[in-house]
């Protein structure tokens, strides 16, 4: 069994394209709504 090769596949780098994409928004989404509101109020308040 080759492991490797098993993973060759053009559908396996689609796949973890995706959830590397996904996850890249979901942090960018995460510091745009609750990190920046929290360093501003730090700042302003």
């Amino acid at each position: 069994m080759n492991l490797p090769a098993d993973f060759d596949h053009p559908s396996w780098l689609t796949a973890f394209g995706t959830l590397a994409g996904y996850g890249a928004i979901l942090l960018a989404m995460f510091v745009v709504l609750f990190l920046l509101p929290y360093a501003a109020f730090l700042v302003l308040g």
